[in-house]
């Protein structure tokens, strides 16, 4: 018997249409949020060519008052998100497409919010690092296999790893800004 209720942990190969299913959903958001959008960014596992992962679109909107966002829960709801306030993380706005069965994320800060280029500068960390991509994929995969049903153990696996990279990737690109 299964149980519709429960969140399977699921890493897949690169799927070279998740950029395609990026570019569709910004669109929607650009139609709704209009001037509160600063930019619009691809993140996460499938924002990286070649990266295994979990066939979650990651979204981060760059916002102009992330207070503002919340004025167009609504809207956002007709395009199929439930709008989960800021999610354990203070000053985002996070929505969700699928409950158990997910399909995208999104990730809303406001201008400036240091978590945008923590988010950014890990991307483009893994994308200039394939070896380093080439190891997050493997021990993403092996965490899948052996969480297959935890999602909370999977992503606690990830941690030291995602830490490291976020910290290598600051450095790196703190320097190359300096130069």
């Amino acid at each position: 018997m299964t149980n519709n209720n429960l969140r399977v942990v699921e890493v897949v190969e690169y799927n070279p249409n998740w950029h395609i299913e990026f570019k569709e959903e910004a669109h929607k958001l650009r139609d709704i949020l209009k001037d509160e959008i600063v930019e619009i960014h691809h993140i996460g596992s499938t924002s990286i060519p070649n990266m295994s992962a979990k066939p979650v679109i990651d979204i981060l909107l760059e916002v102009r008052d992330i207070n503002a966002i919340d004025y167009y829960n609504e809207k956002i709801q007709q395009i199929g998100y439930i709008p989960k306030g800021e999610y354990g993380i203070r000053n985002r706005r996070f929505f969700l497409k699928g409950e158990n069965d997910r399909t995208h994320h999104i990730h809303a800060f406001e201008t400036g919010d240091t978590e945008i280029k923590r988010h950014l500068n890990f991307r483009d960390y893994m994308i200039n690092h394939p070896e380093e991509a080439e190891e997050y994929k493997n021990l993403k995969k092996d965490l899948a296999y052996k969480f297959k049903y935890d999602i909370d153990k999977y992503i606690e696996g990830k941690d030291a790893f995602i830490k490291n990279i976020d910290l290598k990737a600051k450095q790196e690109f703190t320097e190359g800004f300096m130069k």
